[in-house]
């Protein structure tokens, strides 16, 4: 399974409670294609970069999303086909985590090796006329 994260934006006329009714279906059809939710973060409403569909401002959603290609696929073709929807984006993000993970543990390994070096004599000679 590999991990995904979705960013849709709904045109601000839409009504909360059919926004609400939208992100339990796409939870839905995550959960039809044997993926796994992790989190659902309503963004809320932001200016956008530029005019899209005559709007200036739209509601973000977010989602983490675990499945496979095909969960996405449907993810998407969805919000193709929802005219509220205005924008979205999909993002494979297990690698880029896995990416991190690997740096992080150089990083520290790097740290581990590298000996800490020693204040000189004449520093320490100095600290102590100093105290």
């Amino acid at each position: 399974m590999r991990k995904y994260e979705l960013i849709f934006i709904v045109r601000t006329d839409f009504p909360e409670e059919e926004l609400g009714k939208l992100i339990t279906q796409m939870e839905g059809v995550v959960t039809s294609h044997a993926g796994k939710v992790e989190k659902v973060e309503k963004m809320g409403r932001r200016r956008l970069a530029y005019r899209v569909s005559r709007q200036r401002e739209g509601f973000y959603v977010l989602f983490v999303v675990e499945g496979s290609g095909e969960t996405v696929k449907e993810f998407e073709r969805r919000l193709k086909v929802n005219d509220a929807v205005l924008k979205y984006l999909s993002v494979r993000v297990d690698e880029e985590l896995k990416r991190a993970e690997k740096a992080k543990a150089w990083r520290a390994e790097q740290a581990a090796r590298k000996p800490r070096p020693r204040p000189a004599q004449s520093e320490v000679q100095a600290i102590e006329a100093m105290g």
